[in-house]
């Protein structure tokens, strides 16, 4: 190329020439398939395909002790988790704010206990994993109150207990936990409601609090609870502060009255699919708070929203490995939105297809939550292609 005969121009039309093609090929990638093979799903001897792991249950605690032994293997020192985190499956709020611990201190899996009691499943999956123990030793929290039966059964590991199970004050307790074993006070807060209504848009902070250090702290859908005040307050008025959900979830009002302790972005879409598009796509810039997944070479979290409660079990897949965000299925398939999220994360080569970029989605869930249809519909749409369009024929 003659740079010396190069006007703005002509750099302009080559450039505008080029953003054109990436728009087409993007509109191109978005469409759904025009076809469909009705015999694919027949004689399923696997769950995998090349570019989807599925991790095939409905069960949540089940799917945490699968969670757990895809991403810690244990096989030595390197890969075994510090600690373990106990939650009840019963209460997914408490459950959710202790996400926020899988990064720090624990580097270690969320399991579930069920009407106060450690599943066998669980058991054997502590046993398992041999927690190394964080930098105090602890092995194990333990969130909310079992019984001394079930705690006798931890006799061998070191423990510390939580036992608030109010959620606002719970969430608080959880960022001071956390404040005091980093030596630090995050700055950065993601605001959620504690509504049973708002808890698919709220769900979608999962994977984020598990791969960062911002905590989740809940207000309700027109009130700020004292003990989320009381934690803001720990900011001294220059929190950073991100709002999970549309006004119909969380009020103008409540979004209002939290600027006086800083500031204030509201991250929303209208369904809970759209939350979180919006959440996986979102990045400050400034603070460097959010994904920003806006082009290829990424992991993805998929849940249907039939099922989630698989939602917390599965948020792991965002702390090692992939560093996956959480996208809803609405009730197991692919809308619009999803297809477009898709389109700009899907990769392209001009001659080698082995440098990548690649992706990878994690699907926490049964053929009957989220189908094998759909499952082939993701693998397909994130596998890298020919820039030209042309297939893979001469690669």
């Amino acid at each position: 190329m003659d740079h010396a005969n190069m006007n703005h121009e002509d750099m302009d039309m080559s450039s505008n020439d080029k953003d054109k093609d990436n728009k087409t090929n993007e509109m191109e990638f978005a469409k759904p398939p025009s076809s469909f093979n009705r015999l694919a799903n027949q004689n399923i001897m696997i769950t995998a395909t090349k570019n989807v792991t599925r991790i095939n249950t409905d069960d949540p605690i089940k799917l945490s002790v699968m969670v757990s032994q895809t991403v810690w293997p244990a096989t030595h020192k390197e890969n075994q988790p510090g600690g373990i985190i106990l939650v009840p499956v019963e209460n997914w709020q408490m459950a959710l704010a202790s996400v926020d611990l899988i990064h720090h201190p624990n580097n270690g899996p969320v399991l579930f206990t069920k009407d106060q009691k450690i599943p066998d499943a669980v058991l054997k999956e502590i046993n398992r994993l041999q927690p190394l123990g964080t930098a105090d030793g602890t092995q194990i929290i333990v969130m909310g109150n079992l019984k001394k039966s079930e705690l006798d059964k931890l006799k061998n590991f070191k423990i510390k207990q939580i036992s608030e199970t109010d959620p606002a004050a719970f969430a608080k307790e959880i960022d001071q936990f956390y404040s005091d074993i980093a030596g630090k006070t995050p700055q950065s807060v993601i605001i959620g409601s504690l509504e049973d209504k708002a808890k698919l848009y709220t769900l979608t902070a999962a994977n984020w609090i598990a791969h960062m250090e911002e905590p989740l702290l809940y207000v309700s859908s027109n009130e700020i609870p004292q003990p989320t005040k009381e934690a803001l307050q720990q900011r001294k008025g220059k929190a950073n502060i991100y709002l999970l959900g549309p006004e119909s979830v969380i009020s103008k009002e409540v979004e209002n009255e939290l600027k006086s302790f800083g500031t204030v972005v509201r991250i929303a879409g209208d369904t809970p699919v759209q939350q979180s598009v919006s959440f996986a796509t979102y990045k400050d810039e400034k603070t460097k708070f959010g994904w920003g997944l806006n082009d290829p070479g990424h992991g993805v979290s998929f849940i249907s929203t039939k099922t989630p409660e698989l939602a917390i079990a599965a948020a792991p897949f965002s702390h090692l490995g992939k560093h996956a965000p959480l996208i809803w299925l609405e009730n197991g398939t692919l809308t619009k939105d999803v297809y477009e999220f898709l389109a700009r994360l899907k990769p392209t080569f001009t001659d080698d297809p082995t440098v990548g970029p690649y992706n990878h989605a994690f699907l926490s869930g049964t053929f009957r939550s989220i189908s094998y249809q759909t499952q082939g519909i993701i693998d397909e749409k994130l596998e890298i292609v020919p820039a030209t369009g042309e297939g893979h024929a001469g690669h």
